[in-house]
């Protein structure tokens, strides 16, 4: 497999999740101004939708967008990821509320021609997404409760860039939680194959 990424993006939690599942893959990073692959491809010839991940699969289909890569990979190594049961759509529901609920809150603050208001009304709009998530996790260690998830490594990339930004607030319980996430080897690895740490 091949992941395609960009330093820091969302496809960090692709990159890490493929390295906790001991999966074999290699990497390929992409400038997101101009579309163009380390190796000078284009990537808009692998992702038309121009943006990361983008996930290669061994027989060349591609998959996008974080929550089919994290589920495929959960799929593939069912420590990330129950596999059925009410766990499995519990992880589900979590994936899809980090994708639509807190992801998507973070463009005002990363589109320049935001104003200000729109900028204010994002960081607290996390905040308050980060504020539940630190309540539903309950003081268990991960997101969906004693076990690592692909959860755990999207929620990483999202405290990365709330903790970056400044202006969010995000809960002690979460800051201590990013902190220990940062120390596990698969995330400390990616972290630094992406030029991060």
């Amino acid at each position: 497999m091949k992941l395609y990424y960009a330093p820091g993006a969302c496809s960090l939690a692709s990159h890490i999740a493929l390295i906790e599942a001991g999966l074999p893959f290699k990497l390929e990073k992409i400038d997101l101004k101009t579309k163009k692959t380390e190796t000078g491809a284009n990537f808009l010839s692998v992702n038309p939708k121009g943006y990361v991940p983008a996930l290669v699969l061994d027989d060349g289909a591609v998959l996008t967008e974080n929550v089919a890569i994290l589920s495929y990979i959960g799929a593939k190594a069912p420590k990330l990821m129950p596999a059925e049961g009410l766990a499995h759509w519990r992880a589900l529901e979590m994936l899809a509320f980090i994708s639509t609920e807190v992801h998507k809150s973070f463009k005002p603050i990363f589109d320049p021609s935001a104003d200000e208001a729109a900028r204010k009304a994002a960081q607290a709009r996390i905040g308050s997404r980060l504020a539940f998530l630190a309540d539903a996790m309950g003081g268990n260690p991960f997101v969906l409760g004693a076990d690592l998830s692909v959860a755990d490594c999207y929620l990483f990339v999202m405290l990365n860039w709330a903790l970056a930004k400044g202006g969010i607030d995000v809960p002690p319980s979460l800051r201590a939680y990013h902190e220990r996430l940062k120390k596990r080897p698969a995330f400390a690895q990616a972290l630094k194959e992406e030029g991060l740490a």
